[in-house]
């Protein structure tokens, strides 16, 4: 082979590489999360885990079943909850947990006739290995604190229609929602009444987003990324 064929061979190995970086280049697309529509900060805290909080509560919420029961009619989340340093104690009752889901429905959290009713033991078997931790409270909720509005009829322990939320108790529970037609793909949030305020956790079935904290607009901004 002639010199002159060595360096034809090379232009044409060459040329697809020069080819390719003169193209210009792509930008990631940009994928807007979900508004909260309140004042608030979002974060990530694990693939499943999700807080959110403002001046006056803070909501964790764990969601790693939900993704593995689409279709059917239970959906079980795992939620902690507090009030910020300095704020005061504030009884949560039932009526200020609420689901919203993809279609722009809000369903109330189930009864406790309607969770015993229910075909709601096998979440509980599943759930028991299909979780992630919850650890992520604020430093000065220290003291263990259950969330108790739902037992089973046999269970030791009682079902409330409250809980106590003070700064430096961080409180940890189960609660259900029957979903009508099933768990869907999609949007969802999980919304937590306070005294004054109304903390909204985002959560998405089935698909997965993040953004840099610099997408995010003020006040929704967070250090890390926020996830849905």
């Amino acid at each position: 082979m002639t010199v002159l064929s060595f360096v034809l061979v090379g232009l044409t190995t060459l040329s697809p590489l020069a080819t390719a970086a003169d193209q210009p280049k792509r930008e990631a697309p940009k994928i807007k999360i979900p508004e909260p529509g309140v004042p608030q900060v979002m974060t990530m805290e694990g693939r499943y885990v999700r807080a959110a909080y403002n001046n006056e509560g803070y909501v964790i919420l764990g969601y790693r079943l939900v993704n593995l029961s689409v279709g059917e009619k239970w959906m079980l989340l795992e939620v902690g909850m507090t009030v910020r340093e300095g704020v005061k104690d504030y009884t949560l009752k039932r009526d200020a947990v609420s689901l919203e889901t993809p279609d722009g429905k809000t369903i109330p959290m189930a009864s406790m006739e309607e969770f015993r009713k229910g075909d709601t033991r096998a979440l509980e078997t599943r759930e028991k290995v299909q979780r992630d931790s919850m650890n992520y409270f604020p430093p000065s909720a220290s003291r263990a604190c259950r969330i108790g509005f739902f037992s089973q009829m046999d269970s030791r322990a009682m079902s409330w229609d409250e809980v106590e939320l003070s700064d430096n108790r961080a409180c940890l529970g189960r609660v259900y929602f029957e979903i009508p037609g099933g768990i869907t793909y999609g949007q969802h949030w999980l919304n937590i009444k306070f005294e004054k305020s109304l903390v909204r956790v985002p959560f998405r079935i089935g698909t997965r987003f993040c953004v840099p904290a610099t997408d995010v607009p003020a006040p929704t901004r967070s250090v890390g990324s926020v996830c849905g």
